[in-house]
């Protein structure tokens, strides 16, 4: 991956909802299941440093997660940076090579730790959350190109493997089989990468069973099928949509879902 320009002295925007519950370290780690039901078997961490930095994670706070997570230095510590950095990159920085530059960082961060435990979901998954993400951002036929499909879809399916209840990894799988069916036509995805539509759906699906309550899931698989169907599974996109946009958000994050859903809406009318 490239390296790219970027300012990190800059604070980071924070994603602060007046109208949500505010979240402690308590709150945090008493309602941890359902903050967390995307992520597979991801257990709590003992009140603490990073008790506190998933209560600024889950309140808005993203550059505060992030710190604590990489003050703390454990693996568990890192996962928290990981995903803290990686969200805000992906929902509120408003600068393309600051946005490149995070998915960057914790792609490598996340990928070393990968190659070092072989068993570190969180790590895996991040990897391939940043990889892919960086790759939208630098278009997805470039990217395939340069042979990050591969690796985005190895580490997906490194999770599933290890974790078959990570609705995320389940959802991620099928935004990629309908991203590189979408940039490289049905055949050339079958053939080069084994992307399908039928499994796209299949994970899309998986990962609604898994974690009925998220909007984001409701969001993706929207999109994936305006990707693999076009016009003509646009009533069932619309309804996924409605069903995102009703969603009560269990924090900060999910929040944004619900909105990104509504304007969503919004601009079909």
């Amino acid at each position: 991956m490239p390296h790219t320009s970027a300012d990190f002295t800059r604070p980071w925007q924070r994603a602060a909802f007046p109208d949500l519950p505010a979240v402690d370290a308590h709150s945090a780690l008493a309602r941890w299941q359902r903050l967390h039901a995307g992520q597979g078997r991801f257990p709590p961490p003992a009140s603490g440093v990073l008790a506190e930095g998933w209560a600024a994670f889950h309140a808005g706070d993203f550059e505060r997660a992030t710190h604590a997570g990489l003050h703390e230095g454990s693996a568990c510590g890192l996962a928290l940076a990981d995903r803290a950095a990686a969200i805000y990159a992906a929902y509120l920085e408003p600068h393309e090579a600051m946005r490149l530059s995070l998915f960057r960082m914790v792609a490598e961060r996340a990928g070393a730790r990968a190659k070092s435990h072989a068993d570190d979901v969180p790590a895996h998954y991040w990897y391939a959350y940043a990889l892919g993400r960086y790759s939208q951002g630098v278009s997805v036929a470039r990217a395939l190109a340069q042979g990050l499909g591969d690796k985005v879809k190895g580490a997906l399916e490194r999770v599933v493997a290890l974790d078959p209840l990570h609705a995320d990894a389940q959802l991620a799988l099928g935004t990629f089989h309908a991203e590189v069916i979408d940039k490289v036509g049905a055949l050339v995805a079958r053939m080069t990468y084994g992307a399908r539509a039928e499994i796209a759906v299949e994970h899309f699906e998986r990962a609604l069973q898994l974690n009925p309550h998220s909007p984001n899931g409701p969001i993706e698989y929207a999109q994936g099928l305006h990707m693999l169907y076009g016009e003509s599974r646009h009533a069932e996109a619309t309804r996924l949509l409605e069903r995102a946009a009703a969603c009560a958000p269990a924090d900060a994050r999910e929040r944004l879902d619900v909105e990104i859903a509504r304007h969503k809406l919004a601009s079909e009318h």
